[in-house]
Parts: C-alpha cells; sequence; structure tokens
C-alpha cells in the first residue's frame, strides 16, 4: 500500500525533495534495463508512471504491465503514459506477480518497504518470470557501508532499507548473475540477469 502521505499531487515533488539523485536515479534505472529490444516489462510499483515513462521511451516497442498498490497513484500514471502500451494493476509486492514471461522487471523506490525476508521471496518470484536473458532492475535506497552517506529521510517502520550485499545475496540465491550498475550515497541500482 502507497505511504499515506503520497497523495499523487504531492508525491512528485515529495520524493524529489527527499532523494536528492532522484532524476539520476531514474536515469540509470532506464539504463540498466539493457538496449531496448524488451517486448514485454513489468513494473513493480509503478505509481505516477515516471519510471514506466522512461522505460518505455528506451524500449519503443514494448508493453509494460505495472503494478502499485494505490489506484489513485495509478490513475495519474494512466493519464500520462500512452493507453496502448500499459496495462496497469493494483496489487502489492507481496501478492502473486503477473502470469507470463518479460524481457525486463523493473522497480524504482518500492521494494524498500519490504522487509529482508520479503525481498529475498520477491527476488524468486521475479526470477521465475523473467526471460532468459531477462533482467531484473532495482533502483532503491539501500543501508550504505558508510553511516555518513544516509541522505534520504526514512519513516521507521515503513522505510525497510538492506545493504547492496544483502540484495546481491538474494539475487544470486534467485539463480540470476547480480551486479551494481550504479550507485551513489544512499541509493544504488542492482541488476540480475537471468
Amino acid at each position: 500500500m502507497s505511504h499515506p502521505l503520497w497523495d499523487p499531487a504531492g508525491y512528485p515533488a515529495l520524493v524529489r525533495s527527499e532523494v536528492p539523485d532522484y532524476e539520476r536515479l531514474q536515469d540509470e534505472a532506464a539504463a540498466a534495463t539493457g538496449t531496448g529490444d524488451a517486448r514485454r516489462i513489468l513494473e513493480l510499483g509503478t505509481g505516477t508512471g515516471e519510471t514506466a515513462r522512461r522505460v518505455l521511451a528506451r524500449h519503443p516497442g514494448a508493453r509494460l504491465v505495472g503494478v502499485d498498490g494505490s489506484e489513485a497513484m495509478l490513475a495519474v500514471a494512466r493519464a500520462a503514459l500512452p493507453a496502448d502500451r500499459v496495462d496497469l494493476r493494483v496489487g502489492r509486492l507481496e501478492d502473486a506477480l503477473p502470469d507470463g514471461s518479460f524481457g525486463v522487471v523493473v522497480s524504482a523506490l518500492a521494494i524498500h518497504h519490504l522487509d529482508g525476508p520479503a525481498k529475498e521471496d520477491l527476488f524468486r518470484r521475479v526470477a521465475a518470470v523473467l526471460a532468459p536473458g531477462g533482467r531484473f532492475v532495482v533502483a532503491d535506497v539501500v543501508v550504505p557501508a558508510d553511516a555518513a552517506d544516509v541522505v534520504t529521510p526514512l519513516d521507521e517502520g515503513f522505510d525497510l532499507p538492506s545493504t547492496v550485499a544483502d540484495q546481491l545475496r538474494w539475487l544470486t540465491e534467485a539463480e540470476l548473475e547480480p551486479h551494481v550498475a550504479w550507485s551513489h550515497r544512499d541509493l544504488a541500482v542492482l541488476v540480475g540477469v537471468r
């Protein structure tokens, strides 16, 4: 479920104020989705559609299935995204993933709301829907090695970031080949390739 403070009208300004490198994180996430040849993309935590817009621009032949816990956020995304290329659904990250095979699964600033065991479970479920050679891109807040690098405000009990090392291990255990595509302070873009 979306945080009650994240109303669709105020969310874009809020996230940009709280995440100083938001634009760079989004750009790096889109770049990490690959060369633009994906045909079917799954986005976890679509929000207002910012990540989806960038990823669809990079993959002009793709259709995107987007999942978010907030119908209000998805309504904003529906208005911003090409209707013929998106299928937006209300759902939680803990729910069963949409059927089918995806060339890319992407999530920006959503998975950090899950605790460690739930992230590990999600990574296994994502690996099961990735096509061979498919990419799972996680762009999110992380626990940095140096506490001085914590710059993103977190709500206790709601924001549950994990270390990069833990997430790389969970990607490996899900039988994905992991790497860090980009990191800066308490943000990272991680990729697992099937």
